[in-house]
């Protein structure tokens, strides 16, 4: 989803910093240049999470999931798999995928707990040590949910239309649409849940964006804690060396907002504006970089808080924030998500991949369950709280769900889209969801008591969001009949 929008604000103009792909590791001899070459890297990454992380078969995933970050025509020349030019090669030994695209080579590793990274051209590992994330619950079958995944035994809930929740995940499944998990909570209860696509109730699947809202929630543990403020200015350094540099005015909040005014590129925008063959939005995923560096040393191009726009330097720049705070503390960063919130709250493993120098990209690259995501949706439902503990400020829910003040159109909150605008046209504007690429939303009504979790496979996204789109109007209609609003 682009969110772009237009801004009639004057652009702040200071002096751009230039970024070097692996400025901070080793020299890496060739570099990715062509738009080909940057879809050739990011392609494979994408290709080994499906295999290795969601144990998905090669062709399905090729088929199914292959991005856009390819030209269109070498796209058409990969899924067809016969072009000498573009090809793709799975080692299963090596835990590698390489996909070629005229004489260039991009390359993505599976690292266990870290998934999948890509391999920057020249390197023969990451830039950071591995590491095993070990969760310190017990068995999910020996825990009912929502700490567990046993069956609670518990009669059908009075009231509900049961044939009519049915026939809203049937809807969810429309022919075409790719849906892989449907998950439905009501009032803490799963109600309706089924997969689809090879899929189970432990099947990591893709989330792109979504990461987008769990972001918002690693920050807002840290926040509960005392360790940061929402209406600070954003604790960057390189911001306060020059007290002219206007990112120094740039808050938390407004990065939450996405209305930091920071010039980040969005495929949207004309392509001579993007200042290399791609666009910065994707160039974090496929440039295998440091993409913490590269979102904080963007230039200013709005005043803070005045244009909102849908771009992955804020949500990457609060993911910077996140882990210099966490290393002070004296925390691991790469376990720190595991302890101090996916145990807390019945999530046993949650794939968070990072680029090569071991930055969580939470822009995109996560994989989780249908009910991990769930667990997450009913956190916010309970405005923060969890089994009697509060994990997120008072309130926390509140400022995610409510209308960004400098986007066009209520349509954006904190990390967490809102309905503002009806895009769920049987909801009320009260509604807010995590979304990602490919169909992926975590919806939360709170007038409903109610969470939904749809995930699939990016060939599938027009129909599989209609089928939502449906099944939620039907939903609805099981709770509470013709009373929506």
């Amino acid at each position: 989803m682009s969110g772009m929008h237009s801004g009639a604000q004057a652009r702040v103009v200071t002096v751009a910093l230039t970024f070097v792909a692996g400025l901070t590791g080793p020299a890496l001899g060739q570099v990715a240049r062509t738009a080909s070459d940057f879809g050739a890297q990011g392609t494979a990454k994408v290709i080994c999470s499906a295999v290795f992380v969601s144990g998905r078969d090669l062709d399905d995933a090729v088929r199914n999931s292959t991005p856009d970050f390819l030209p269109p025509a070498d796209r058409r020349r990969l899924l067809a798999g016969d072009d000498a030019a573009v090809f793709l090669d799975l080692d299963r030994q090596e835990k590698m995928v390489r996909v070629t695209a005229h004489g260039f080579t991009g390359r993505a590793k599976y690292y266990g707990d870290q998934g999948c990274v890509i391999l920057p051209p020249g390197a023969g590992g990451v830039f950071f040590d591995p590491v095993e994330v070990r969760t310190t619950l017990p068995d999910a079958m020996t825990q009912p949910w929502p700490m567990g995944d046993a069956p609670t035994g518990a009669p059908w809930p009075a009231g509900i239309d049961r044939a009519a929740v049915t026939a809203a995940t049937d809807a969810a499944f429309a022919d075409g649409g790719l849906t892989a998990a449907f998950v439905v909570v009501h009032k803490g209860r799963i109600i309706a849940e089924r997969y689809g696509q090879g899929a189970d109730r432990d099947t990591q699947l893709e989330s792109w964006s979504m990461g987008k809202s769990l972001t918002a929630t690693l920050l807002g543990l840290l926040v509960e804690e005392g360790h940061l403020g929402l209406h600070d200015p954003a604790p960057v350094p390189l911001w306060r060396q020059d007290p002219e540099d206007p990112r120094s005015r740039i808050r938390v909040s407004d990065l939450m907002r996405m209305s930091s005014g920071l010039l980040f590129t969005h495929a949207s925008q004309p392509r001579w504006e993007w200042g290399r063959e791609i666009a910065d939005h994707l160039y974090i995923y496929a440039g295998g970089i440091d993409a913490f560096h590269l979102s904080i040393t963007r230039a200013a191009e709005f005043p803070p808080n005045t244009v909102g726009r849908y771009r992955n330097s804020d949500p990457l720049t609060i993911g910077y924030i996140i882990r210099h705070t966490v290393e002070r503390m004296g925390k691991t960063y790469l376990t720190w998500p595991q302890q101090a919130l996916f145990d807390r709250i019945g999530i046993r493993e949650q794939v968070m991949e990072p680029d090569p120098y071991g930055n969580f990209l939470l822009t995109g690259f996560d994989y989780g369950t249908g009910r991990n995501w769930a667990r997450l949706g009913l956190l916010y439902l309970q405005d923060g709280m969890w089994n009697g503990e509060r994990l997120l400020p008072e309130g926390w829910a509140e400022f995610v769900s409510t209308p960004a003040p400098a986007w066009d159109q209520s349509q954006y909150g904190g990390l967490f889209w809102v309905n503002g605008n009806q895009r769920w046209t049987a909801l009320p504007r009260s509604a807010y969801y995590m979304s990602g690429a490919g169909g992926q939303h975590v919806i939360i009504v709170p007038t409903h008591d109610l969470v939904v979790v749809r995930m699939g496979h990016r060939r599938g996204q027009r129909v599989g969001v209609q089928a939502l789109d449906t099944a939620l109007g039907l939903l609805l209609d099981a709770i509470e009949g013709s009373v929506r609003k």
